[in-house]
Formats: structure tokens, sequence, C-alpha cells
């Protein structure tokens, strides 16, 4: 059974030589051939999703698993709109989702018809191409998808399919006719100068090589270690950057804390290499602007921001290939002491740390250093944004471990969706550290059917978001809580509604007994909140970063 409607069987027919495997659908009217095309299709999966936000988060979430491409279908109206927030991730994560929306026929949009928006280039701003398609125009359907998809096959990102219906909208026929379409690939690398490339790195003593969010890949790992041997040559990562070295400097934040302005200037890099998603960390964003890199080189096949205001060289290429040919270039013979007095610094910071988590008090601080030890090994990690993510900049991380965070625009919206999301797609347990207010501004995300049992989520409630009194401003505006707001809730409930097991924690020793159990084997996924003192987050947070001088 398909829909009689020819232009949703183009756009289904369309889907499948693409090879869309994954179509997330959200309830509608509008939408019916679509819904009633692919759920009866053999060759998709199709998952079911009320709320359209979290539909779109957890479509990134299992996009950024497989990164393949995968398919969300709404309704017209404001349907679309929800899907705001995790297509702007996706623009600026790079990862590729379709959207496919139903919309209702031109002559009603604009004269006060019910469920009508103007959606048509809604997300212009933010999408790599939009597709505008018109019932009974079969030719130009055809030839605005082969290039919406010929996009998304040379570079990642969300494109967008508006198509409009008119009724009927639920008449089927038992064959779908056939459809073609012209698959145009690109070369989205340029000509890239290697040797003079390899003559300014090599006449340099001081570079630094700035990884962001990033997908493990060990080929990678090597090539990065062999560029690591020249000892001009120091490799900053991030906790989202998945690439492990032991000559590899993490805990950026906690490494910059306090140096003096004599050793910032004798730290000013000479070339900046980046590669990789946004960066995290605010301290070595104020360090490589205020004490600019001569030259900053950014690797990536579709953009290249100008993050450092120097910004000399786009590389247009993955960051594997670039390296690939690059590492055989390198002088290691340099005589810099540029990376030996990075990893002095690291030395000498890594013991205060360890010395203040031994005795500090319960705190944010303190469950950190406690539920990052107990992850189990090679497992997924997903940190929602704010504090959560920026607490976690200060431990080194189990390097078995993959760790992603939805940085592309640093949003609280849709970190349990997209962990959900995520979940669903890879074959590792996962585990979702969240703040409070994160957790229950996406609580909709566990109104979801697809949730493995061996999820593991860990609320980290202190009651509002901690993260304003952490920053400088907030609490000297008497107008505190309206930037924290704080709140007595907790997720026990929405555990009984939605089917998880829960548990709490309220001091150390309660924690220690608490997670002994968290990631045994169940029949449910789990919810461990861990609720600490507001009042004394921040003052343990700045008692250690005091410690660190």
């Amino acid at each position: 059974m398909y829909p009689k409607k020819e232009l949703a069987q183009t756009i289904i027919a369309a889907c499948r030589i693409f090879e869309i495997q994954t179509v997330v659908i959200s309830p509608g009217s509008r939408n019916a051939p679509l819904t009633i095309g692919f759920s009866n299709h053999e060759d998709f999966e199709t998952l079911s999703i009320v709320d359209e936000r979290c539909a779109a988060f957890f479509a990134l979430g299992i996009a950024q698993q497989k990164q393949k491409p995968v398919a969300l279908v709404c309704t017209s109206g404001s349907a679309l709109l929800n899907y705001y927030p995790a297509i702007a991730e996706a623009y600026y994560s790079q990862i590729p989702l379709v959207i496919i929306s139903a919309d209702r026929p031109s002559h009603l949009i604009d004269i006060g018809d019910g469920q009508t928006i103007r959606q048509e280039n809604i997300f212009q701003n933010h999408i790599l191409y939009s597709a505008n398609l018109k019932e009974n125009d079969s030719d130009n359907n055809s030839l605005k998808l082969s290039k919406a998809f010929s996009l998304l096959h040379n570079v990642k990102g969300p494109i967008h399919i508006n198509a409009p219906f008119d009724e009927p909208l639920y008449e089927t026929v038992k064959k779908m006719s056939n459809f073609s379409f012209k698959i145009e690939k690109s070369d989205t690398e340029t000509n890239i100068d290697y040797n003079d490339l390899a003559q300014l790195w090599n006449s340099a003593a001081k570079k630094m090589i700035l990884v962001g969010v990033h997908y493990p890949n060990a080929a990678l790992e090597i090539l990065l270690d062999k560029v690591a041997d020249d000892p001009s040559v120091l490799v900053l990562t991030e906790t989202t950057s998945n690439l492990n070295n032991k000559r590899f400097i993490n805990s950026i934040d906690n490494l910059i804390f306090n140096l003096t302005k004599e050793e910032f200037t004798s730290l000013q890099p000479d070339i900046l290499l980046t590669f990789g998603g946004l960066i995290v960390s605010k301290k070595i964003k104020k360090f490589l602007r205020d004490y600019s890199p001569l030259e900053h080189w950014h690797i990536n096949e579709l953009r290249a921001f100008d993050t450092y205001q120097v910004l000399s060289k786009h590389i247009k290429t993955d960051s594997y290939s670039f390296f690939k040919n690059f590492h055989k270039l390198v002088d290691y013979k340099s005589k810099s002491n540029y990376e030996s007095k990075w990893t002095h610094y690291k030395k000498q910071t890594r013991a205060k740390h360890n010395h203040y988590i031994k005795t500090a008090p319960y705190s944010d601080l303190k469950v950190f250093d406690l539920v990052l030890k107990v992850i189990p090994d090679f497992s997924e990690v997903q940190f929602s944004n704010s504090a959560i993510i920026r607490y976690s900049q200060l431990f080194e991380m189990n390097s078995t471990l993959t760790v992603f965070c939805n940085r592309g625009t640093s949003g609280i919206d849709g970190s349990t969706s997209t962990a959900i999301g995520a979940a669903y797609a890879t074959q590792k347990p996962m585990t979702l550290v969240t703040g409070d207010l994160s957790f229950f501004y996406d609580s909709n995300a566990l109104w979801n059917n697809y949730i493995p049992t061996d999820v593991r989520i860990i609320i980290i409630n202190n009651s509002g978001g901690g993260i304003f009194k952490i920053i400088p401003g907030p609490k000297k505006s008497s107008a505190l809580e309206y930037f924290e707001t704080p709140h007595c809730l907790t997720a026990e409930h929405l555990c009984s509604m939605f089917g998880f097991e829960y548990s709490t924690a309220y001091n150390l020793n309660s924690l220690e007994e608490e997670v002994v159990n968290f990631y045994k084997k169940s029949d449910k996924p789990k919810i461990l909140e861990i609720f600490t003192p507001s009042d004394q987050n921040d003052l343990v947070l700045k008692a250690y970063i005091n410690n660190l001088k």
C-alpha cells in the first residue's frame, strides 16, 4: 500500500535511491501520504516520535552515530518550527539530516486558513539546500531533489524538502511509479600545496594543534602522534575530541586558569592548526585571541570559522587526508622546547588538581570526579551543555570512552533526546550526564518507545542553573533568580510514568552506594538523580581554581 500522490512517491523514491535508511515520523494529517508511503516500504526503518522537537534531536543522535543521513517527516504549521533547534545544531555540527515537511497548497497560504505558515525557505540561514516542491511538477521536483541529495552526499549537514499536498490525503495504490534521479558527485577537496604548508610549518618554532568535537579515529590518532614527535608541536584536545595520547594535553581549562602574562607570551604559538567541531573552552579561545598566532589554519571540507580573528588558510579536506599527506613532510629535528614547557605546566596543574579533589567537600565538582570514574569502559557518554560539559573539561577522561555533546549551538534543549537517539543507534552502553534544567527542559525525550534498557541517565540536580553562580555578572545583578531559575523539581514521577528505574543520592556516602548497582543489567533504563548543595557548588569551584595557582 503506497500513497496515490505522485509527489509523495517521488520523495520516497528519492530517499530510497539516495540510501536513506531511517525515517522519524511525527503524527499529522497533511503528511499522511508520506507517512503511509514510508511506513509501508520495506526499505525504510520508520520510527514514531510525537514531539517534533524531541523527534529532531532523536534523529540527530542517530545520524551522529551512524554518520549517515536520517529523515524527519512532519505535518504543516508549527510542527516544522519545532525542528529548528536541531536543524541549527545539525548545521553547525555538520550532521546529515533530511527534513521533509508537508505543506498546504500555495493558494491556502496567507489567507487565514488553519495550520498554515510560510514554510518555503524557512530555514534559509541554517540549511545546506531548500527544495521547494510543487504538486504536478514532476520534472522540476526531480531536479530539485537530485540537487538536494547530491549536495548531502558531498557535504554533511541538513537539507529541507517542502512538499505541498492538496486533499484528499489518504488515497492509496498498490504499486509505486518509477522515478529517476541524477546523482552529482563532487570532490570537495581543493588543490592543497602541502609542500608550501610544510615549509611554513617547519620554519616555525611553536606550533599548536587544537582539536574540537571529533569522531573517534584510530588511524588519525597514529598520524597525529607522528606529527607530535616534533618537540615544537603541541596537541591540545577537549573532552569531545575523542583522540587520545599520553602526550596530548586535555583538561585545557585547568591548565591555563592562572598563567601569568609572561607565561602566556612564552606559550603564544606561531602557527595554530585546528580541526574538528566547535571549541568548548572559553579560556583557550581568550588566550588565542589575546595572544594571536601568526597564522591560523583550519581543516574542514565545508567551512572555516575565524574563531580567533586571524584565520589565514582554510584547508578544504578531512583531517585524516590532511595528516596522511602532511606528516611525511614534517621536519622532526626541531630543538624547540615548546611542547616540554606545556608538559611542565600540565604536571604541576595535575598534581594540584589531584590534591584538591581528594579533600574537596561534597559538591558538583566532587560528584563529577566520582561519576566519571564509575562509567564502564568502552561506553558512550553524552554530556549536556552549560555547566556539565564545562565541569567535564577539568578531568582527564577514560580513554576507552566515546564522548559527545551538542556543541554546534551549545543549547540545553535537546541533550536527552540526542542521547536516546544515539543510544538507539549505537551498540555501546550509553550514559547521559546532564544538569537538572537540561533534563527537565527536554523531559519529553522520555516519551519514546525506542529507549534501550542499558541507557543510564545521571542528573546532577543543583536546583537551578548553577552556571549563573559561576560566571561573573548574574550574582551581582540583583536578578539572580531570573538567571538561575531555582526550583524543587525531581525526576521521580517522570521515571514512574515513563518506565525508568529511579534512585537518588544526597551525599558522598549515598552516591558511592548507589553507583554500585546503577550499572548492573536491568530490564528498564535507569536514572540516578544526584542532589548537590546549590549554595556551596560555586564556592568549591572557585576554591579549586584558586588552588591551581
